[in-house]
């Protein structure tokens, strides 16, 4: 733990809640890893983070900061950047890494670079998705720069150009629709855990993805061994070509009827949910370590300069 101090039970300041769309689940997350944190031994001060918080870590003096936020300002760099300033160690990823992650053109170049499989995408106008079909049906119209599938919409062959939300930004993105599974992978550290298998009645959304019963995965997920070893061999090079440190997770799609052919890499989470039904607990514990465990050893691996 780079940078933090000698006492016995280091102080740690959880990051939780903030501005964006994903608050609410952010909140959960800081919870549950304040929760598992102090049955490791920690003191922990749950930190709802608005714009007082360099004032709030001024007055804490925490050891680490265990960042649990999701979504803009927490997970694109902004209070990675700010703990760099305060020169605070923290988890997760660093300055750069979370910037480019959460924006999906950005993370797109760099899995092409690094010969990872995408799909078509371009950048359009709310005016020029709502006019036409940008791309030939079926496509997905979604913000380049939120995470949790907030704000998708699936535009189905035959269907008019789609309405738009107000809440959507001016920008959006507009991808060809990858059929099949949709998988998702961790890494710990220099680690791929495992291919995880994402059962829906229907599109994985924010619902799916939070709500008791939105989702059932299947863990590990049954399929060909070589395509669960690009998945993970995928997901590695992902977190390490977009520069992620301690815990990331890379979601894919999968058409099982191409096999290794048929994967393509949708968006890397370089702070992955930490709620009872998130993913990345739930594959650290399919390899025997628990929630406690984990966040222990995020916070082992915090530092600056990440």
């Amino acid at each position: 733990m780079a940078g933090a101090s000698s006492r016995m039970a280091p102080e740690v300041a959880v990051l939780m809640g903030g501005p964006s769309a994903e608050r609410e689940v952010s909140l959960v997350s800081g919870r549950e890893c304040a929760k598992a944190l102090r049955e490791a031994g920690y003191k922990v001060t749950e930190v709802d983070c608005g714009p007082d918080l360099p004032a709030r870590l001024a007055e804490l003096k925490p050891d680490v900061c265990f960042n649990a936020l999701h979504g803009r300002w927490g997970e694109d760099g902004c209070v990675q950047g700010l703990l760099e300033w305060l020169n605070i160690p923290y988890t997760h990823s660093g300055v750069l890494a979370s910037a480019l992650a959460m924006d999906k053109v950005k993370t797109k170049e760099v899995y092409r670079a690094a010969g990872l499989p995408v799909a078509e995408s371009v950048l359009a106008t709310r005016e020029e998705v709502e006019a036409g079909h940008v791309l030939p049906a079926p496509y997905v119209v979604k913000p380049y720069n939120e995470g949790s599938s907030v704000g998708v919409y699936i535009v189905q062959p035959g269907s008019n150009a789609p309405r738009l939300a107000s809440t959507m930004p001016a920008v959006v993105m507009v991808e060809t629709y990858a059929p099949g599974r949709e998988l998702s992978i961790s890494v710990m550290g220099d680690r791929a855990l495992a291919v995880t298998d994402i059962i829906t009645d229907g599109w994985y959304d924010y619902d799916a993805k939070y709500k008791p019963g939105g989702s059932r995965h299947q863990l590990p997920a049954d399929m060909p061994d070589d395509v669960t070893a690009a998945c993970l061999d995928y997901a590695l090079r992902a977190h390490v070509a977009l520069g992620c440190r301690g815990l990331s997770r890379t979601d894919m799609r999968w058409d099982d009827s191409r096999g290794v052919d048929g994967i393509i890499l949708l968006e890397t989470n370089t702070q992955p949910g930490m709620t009872p039904t998130s993913l990345a607990p739930e594959q650290a514990a399919h390899h025997g370590i628990s929630f406690p465990a984990l966040c222990d050893w995020l916070v082992r691996d915090a530092s600056c300069n990440r």
